[in-house]
C-alpha cells in the first residue's frame, strides 16, 4: 500500500514527550520556551503513523482483551533472525538474543556489568549524550576518541588515538555508535574490522549501538560490526525496532551476544525481564511485514534531507549541512555566522520557537552545531526552517533564491 508521510497527525494530548513534555523539557534545561506554538524537532522519534501490519497486529492484541504476563514465543526470535538475515546476511542464533526494555538501559547494564568504578570507557564525540551519562553516572571515566571533521563535513576515526587509548590498561569498554548519532556517518567494513581488531588485541569489550542501522540513505550500505569483525566473542550489539518503525514507547531492544560467558554476565545484570504482549506482536509484525513501509519512509526521508540541504544552501548559506549516510538527524554548523552558540540558541529556541538540540550536548566538539531530527511531515520541517531563517535574516547575505519544497 502507499503511505502518506505528508499527513500531519496531531500528537498533542497523547502523552508524547516531544509534544506534551514541555515542563520536563524546560526542567532538563533544553529550552526556556515551550508552548503551544513550539515546533519540537529535538528528539529521535517520528511524527509518522506506523505500518498498517503493525496496527493490525496491535488491534488483534487489544481485541483479545487480556494483557497479562507474556513470554517470548519462538516466533519472536524467528522474526529477528529473518530480518537480519534478509537485510544484512547476518546469522543470529536464538540463544544469542537477550531482551532489554531499551538501548540506553542496556548500555547502563553493560557498563556496570563489565567495568569497575574508575575504569575507562571509550566513546567518539560528538556523540549521543546518554553515552556520557551511562559512563559518568556509574562512576566510570570517559575516554574520548574524538572523531575528525573533514573538509566536506563528514567525520573519520583517529585510529592512532583510538589504539593508544585502547592500550591503556584502565580502558575496559568501547561504546560504538553506528550509524553515528549525531554526525550520521556509517563506518565502513574496513573501519569496523580495524576497531574490532584493536579492541580484541587489547581486551577491550565492544558494545555497539546499531539501532539506526535500518535508516540509511539510498545507495548506502550498513554493515553490522559483528559481520565485519574477524572475531565476535568480544562484541555485544544492540538492535531495536524502536527507531526503525517509530515504536519507542513499546520498549523493545534486542541485544545480540555471541559469547556465552558475556551473555550470562549481562543477563544476570539485566535481571528477569518479561515483555509486553504489544511488544511481542509488534516485533513479529514489523520484521515480517514492515519492509514496504520502511522503504517508502526512507525515500521520503531522503527527499526531506535534500530539501533541508537546498534550503540552507539557498537561504542561509552560512549554515553548513550535508546529507548524512544514515539516521534521520542532520548536523548543522552555524559557526560561520560569527556569533556565540548562546545567541544561536536564543534565535532558534526562544525567538523562532523551534526546539532542536544544542551541539554542546554531544561534547565540546559540537559547540557550534545544532542537531535537527527531520522525521516529521515535510510541511512541519518547512515551517521550522522558515521560522529559523526569519530570525537570522539580519545576519544573512541578500538575494538568496527561495528553496522549493517537493
Amino acid at each position: 500500500m502507499k503511505y502518506d508521510f505528508d499527513q500531519i497527525v496531531d500528537r498533542r494530548n497523547t502523552y508524547s514527550l516531544k509534544w506534551d513534555g514541555g515542563d520536563l523539557i524546560k526542567e532538563l534545561g533544553i529550552t526556556q520556551r515551550y508552548d503551544q506554538e513550539t515546533l519540537p524537532l529535538f528528539t529521535a522519534d517520528m511524527d509518522f503513523p506506523v505500518p498498517q501490519p503493525l496496527l493490525d497486529a496491535l488491534h488483534q492484541t487489544v481485541e483479545h482483551r487480556i494483557f497479562g504476563y507474556s513470554i517470548f514465543p519462538k516466533e519472536y526470535f524467528e522474526a529477528i533472525q529473518h530480518w537480519f538475515k534478509k537485510r544484512h546476511d547476518w546469522d543470529i542464533q536464538t540463544e544469542e538474543i537477550v531482551y532489554s526494555p531499551g538501548t540506553v538501559h542496556a548500555l547502563n547494564v553493560a557498563v556496570r556489568a563489565f567495568t569497575e568504578p574508575g575504569d575507562g570507557v571509550i566513546i567518539q564525540r560528538p556523540v549521543y549524550p546518554p553515552f556520557t551519562a551511562a559512563i559518568e553516572g556509574n562512576g566510570r571515566q570517559v575516554v574520548n576518541n574524538a572523531l575528525i571533521r573533514e573538509q566536506d563535513g563528514s567525520y573519520s576515526i583517529d585510529f592512532e588515538d583510538f589504539e593508544a587509548k585502547a592500550k591503556n590498561e584502565n580502558t575496559k569498554l568501547f561504546i560504538l555508535c553506528n550509524p553515528h548519532n549525531p554526525t550520521g556517518g556509517i563506518f565502513t567494513p574496513e573501519e569496523l574490522a580495524r576497531l574490532a581488531d584493536i579492541c580484541e588485541k587489547n581486551q577491550v569489550l565492544i558494545i555497539a549501538d546499531e539501532i539506526h542501522g535500518d535508516l540509511i540513505r539510498r545507495n548506502q550500505t550498513f554493515i553490522p560490526i559483528a559481520k565485519a569483525a574477524a572475531n565476535t566473542q568480544h562484541i555485544i550489539t544492540c538492535t531495536a525496532i524502536n527507531k526503525t518503525f517509530n515504536v519507542a514507547g513499546l520498549h523493545c531492544t534486542n541485544v545480540i551476544i555471541p559469547n556465552p560467558e558475556l551473555r550470562n554476565i549481562f543477563s544476570q545484570a539485566m535481571g528477569f525481564q518479561l515483555p509486553s504482549p504489544f511488544t511481542v506482536s509488534a516485533l513479529i509484525a514489523v520484521y515480517h511485514k514492515g519492509e514496504e513501509w520502511l522503504e517508502q519512509l526512507k525515500e521520503y526521508l531522503d527527499e526531506t534531507m535534500e530539501y533541508v540541504q537546498a534550503f540552507f544552501a539557498e537561504k542561509m548559506p552560512q549554515v553548513k549541512v550535508h546529507i548524512p549516510e544514515g539516521t534521520y538527524v542532520m548536523w548543522m554548523d552555524f559557526s560561520a555566522y560569527g556569533i556565540t552558540p548562546e545567541e544561536v540558541h536564543d534565535r532558534i529556541y526562544n525567538k523562532a520557537n523551534v526546539l532542536l538540540e544544542d551541539g554542546s550536548m554531544f561534547g565540546e566538539e559540537g559547540q557550534d552545531f545544532q542537531r535537527i531530527c527531520v522525521s516529521s511531515p515535510r510541511p512541519i520541517i518547512k515551517e521550522a526552517l522558515e521560522r529559523i531563517e526569519k530570525e537570522f535574516a539580519d545576519l544573512a547575505s541578500p538575494n538568496h533564491k527561495a528553496a522549493t519544497i517537493r
